[in-house]
């Protein structure tokens, strides 16, 4: 069977429950995930996944525009060579309910109000309501499939980066993680006031690792500049790639961040974080039931759109360094008595989930 989930990495970490549902319904299954090739490193190594089918999204967009179709061909005809009898289409866009139909699977399920007409390519839609949780509106799809949900958010590194992120930043180590920026402005909080946070830490004893994608150096720049000048600040802005991210957050004391990746992959490993959130409605797309960890100022009459640039700076502005500063010591009392996550080197029961850890896919 075959899970389509290909995008954004936010999106395909808060979706390892519909892959762990599946794994707990069918113990014996060969459980494969359609993903972007960008992010395969969020869930290869999660224990219930058979096989990553990477979706190399930029490479075979160029070789169309360079009218080449044979990669994309190619990657079809590979879909359907692997005889699925199941296709979840967890994305619900016209894309991905494009390669579930050219899968041939005799059952695609999917919802009925899939945007661009991705329900289209379906033989089982299921209504759910756009205003759940995005977890629990995949979850209620499986559901509707009589495919029993399993709410375990769990996401797994492997051994290789957690030894590189430890010479990284020294053995021992576990620096808080800022991660200062967002594709879209309007979710962006003030630099000035990420770098006053990151001053404030560091007179508090502690070390902190700033991250970001390699194009996000210049939203960084700021606390960069503060790095140079101050060992207690890494720099790890295009330094780790997508397990490395996730090897360093696992170990990590506190995430603070913007709406971003970083924030659901904290809520993967269970750690401690500290969101800020402005023009984005937490009800559906924030960390998964960590209302909490969530920092934000909306009033009635605040538009919602996080491409409004203007608007959502001025929701961002409301939060104070203040707040966020009171915030990120709460949580850092909190899990002083904290350890290090557990590396199990075996597969979960998929029948009795355990409590919360890491683990590495076994050889």
């Amino acid at each position: 069977m075959l899970l389509i989930r290909p995008s954004a990495l936010g999106d395909v970490c808060r979706s390892v429950p519909v892959l762990a549902s599946l794994r707990r319904a069918f113990p014996k299954a060969t459980i494969d995930w359609l993903v972007n090739d960008t992010f395969s490193a969020a869930i290869e190594h999660h224990p219930a996944l058979s096989n990553v089918v990477p979706f190399a999204r930029k490479a075979l967009g160029e070789g169309l525009r360079r009218l080449n179709t044979r990669p994309t061909r190619d990657f079809l005809a590979g879909l359907r060579r692997t005889n699925y009898d199941l296709v979840v289409d967890a994305q619900g866009l016209f894309r991905s309910g494009f390669f579930a139909r050219a899968t041939g699977a005799q059952r695609r399920v999917g919802f009925a109000n899939a945007r661009e007409l991705g329900w289209a390519f379906m033989t089982e839609r299921h209504e759910v309501d756009r205003g759940m949780h995005t977890v629990d509106r995949m979850l209620k799809l499986l559901e509707l499939a009589a495919i029993p949900p399993v709410p375990d958010m769990r996401l797994y590194s492997d051994a290789p980066h957690r030894d590189a992120i430890a010479r990284l930043i020294g053995e021992g180590d576990r620096p808080i993680v800022i991660a200062p920026t967002s594709r879209w402005p309007g979710k962006q909080w003030p630099a000035d006031r990420f770098a006053a946070l990151t001053r404030h830490l560091v007179s508090r004893g502690h070390r902190v690792a700033v991250v970001g994608a390699p194009s996000e150096r210049e939203q960084c720049a700021e606390l960069l500049s503060i790095a140079a000048e101050d060992i207690r600040v890494l720099d790890l802005v295009g330094k780790t790639g997508v397990a490395g991210l996730m090897a360093l957050i696992e170990q990590c004391p506190l995430v603070v961040a913007n709406d971003s990746a970083p924030l659901h992959i904290a809520v993967g490993f269970d750690r401690p974080l500290v969101a800020l959130f402005g023009p984005t409605r937490i009800a559906t797309v924030g960390p998964y039931r960590r209302d909490n960890d969530v920092i934000q100022h909306v009033r009635d009459d605040d538009s919602m759109d996080h491409k409004n640039q203007a608007s959502g700076r001025t929701l961002m502005a409301r939060i104070t360094t203040a707040e966020v500063i009171e915030a990120t010591e709460r949580r850092l009392a909190r899990s002083s008595n904290d350890h290090r996550p557990h590396h199990a080197d075996t597969r979960p029961d998929q029948d009795q989930p355990p409590s919360h850890r890491s683990a590495t896919r076994p050889t």
